[in-house]
């Protein structure tokens, strides 16, 4: 368990907190390419605890913003995107994608304030289809960081958005507890191909975690049979990226990007990809329409909630929530589903945000299944004392390449040392395949 002192300090991800200072020195992908077009609707998000505004400008330029005018504090976010600007409504003062002036209809054109007044800004890039801020206060950004599915062809990787409604760490946690697997998205009826995974074999995986430059490595150990043992090995790259292996019958490399919304929302996006070839075709139908009725680790198109443009991320929300029940179904659970929640994401959000937006963790009684997520935290623990005490930064705060990583699923001989047997196949390179056997 946590002490609440320790547990305030991963939670809180707001201006001028330890955790929120930590998180502002690296890119945060914001949203995707596609849903911002030039000249169109702003859309309003939050990162980090600030209101934001997102939009494209007539050249096609994104740009993050404050929503607050800094004439009177008027919302951004009902802002004319017109002319390569973006106008606010009260009174016309109009700014480009960097907070510069470019009009004020009701200020005399000698006025000085033209030079002095800006609109707070924050840089963006874009890349194979996501779009990114940085909300640091470095001179000069860093790099993007390299991380895979964000380098390959467009048509190896799909990717999704939603938000969930719990703190970033809770559902970062989830991702890096690999004993949940075969548990909470079993069945009861032998049906369909989740009690086929090799995972389901052995429910008491022995874990092995090590601190990387990027984060951390949760190696689990199964065992198969007397002379083989199956390594499955999760990946936590700072600060809140996750690494799934592969284990599907047409296998691919999957994760997500926890990113804080505030404090008690979270900004999930998730990618698949495969990379070597294009992903394959019925498995991009699945992931954007689901399957037979139920969600995979992505959220369907089916599943949307659309809100007002008041609401940050709107576009995003999803009908599978905590204020009603993330569709459990006790006759599903008593026939089928071991959960009775309709499909993977839904059944692990539900365990992360289902008790309360930020879970106390002095009540926690963590076992041996647990090392990965204890090792994690105490890693950011480590990494925000050292910013702050010594202004060490992360490694993959400025060297983009410290993220070219990938997690992997391995038969190996009994007694294998898994590090030196994985360390070709977790090493990312683009245009090579996974490298072993799967």
């Amino acid at each position: 368990m946590l002490s609440q002192a320790d547990n305030e300090t991963l939670t809180r991800v707001g201006p001028g907190t330890p955790m929120g200072d930590y998180m502002r020195l690296f890119w945060l992908p914001f949203y995707p390419s596609d849903g911002l077009l030039p000249d169109g609707q702003p859309k309003r998000i939050k990162l980090l605890g600030e209101d934001l505004v997102a939009f494209r400008d007539s050249d096609g330029k994104p740009g993050v913003v404050v929503n607050a005018c800094p004439h009177r504090g008027a919302p951004m976010m009902y802002g004319r995107n017109e002319e390569c600007g973006l106008r606010c409504v009260y009174h016309g003062w109009k700014f480009d994608v960097t907070g510069k002036v470019m009009d004020m209809p009701a200020v005399d054109d000698a006025s000085l304030m033209y030079k002095s007044v800006r609109l707070k800004a924050y840089p963006c890039r874009e890349r194979n289809g996501v779009l990114w801020t940085y909300l640091g206060d470095a001179a000069e950004p860093p790099p993007l960081p390299d991380i895979e599915f964000n380098l390959v062809p467009a048509e190896n990787v799909f990717i999704s958005f939603r938000v969930q409604e719990c703190n970033w760490l809770q559902a970062l946690e989830g991702e890096i507890d690999s004993a949940h697997a075969p548990i909470l998205h079993g069945r009861i009826d032998g049906k369909g191909s989740i009690n086929n995974w090799i995972a389901a074999q052995d429910l008491q995986p022995k874990f092995d975690c090590k601190r990387r430059d990027f984060g951390v490595s949760i190696a689990s150990r199964r065992v198969i049979d007397e002379n083989t043992d199956y390594w499955r090995v999760n990946q936590f790259l700072a600060p809140f990226w996750t690494l799934v292996p592969p284990q599907a019958k047409f296998p691919e490399l999957s994760g997500h990007a926890w990113v804080p919304i505030d404090d008690e929302n979270t900004l999930c996006l998730m990618f698949s990809y495969t990379p070597v070839g294009p992903l394959y075709p019925k498995m991009r139908e699945v992931l954007a329409n689901g399957h037979r009725g139920r969600e995979t680790g992505h959220a369907s198109v089916n599943v949307y909630d659309p809100q007002p443009p008041t609401t940050p991320y709107g576009d995003f929300r999803t009908k599978y929530r905590p204020d009603n029940g993330f569709g459990f179904d006790y006759e599903s659970q008593q026939t089928s589903w071991f959960s009775g929640l309709p499909g993977l994401w839904v059944q692990d959000a539900a365990c992360q945000a289902g008790v309360m937006p930020i879970y106390d963790r002095t009540q926690e009684n963590l076992c041996a299944t647990d090392a990965g997520i204890i090792l994690t935290r105490r890693m950011l623990l480590d990494g925000i004392k050292a910013l702050r005490e010594q202004g060490v930064r992360p490694a993959g705060a400025d060297a983009p390449e410290t993220f070219m990583v990938r997690a992997v699923s391995m038969h190996m001989p009994v007694g294998s040392d898994w590090q030196q047997a994985a360390a070709g196949p977790m090493t990312a390179r683009l245009g090579a395949d996974f490298g072993y056997a799967l």
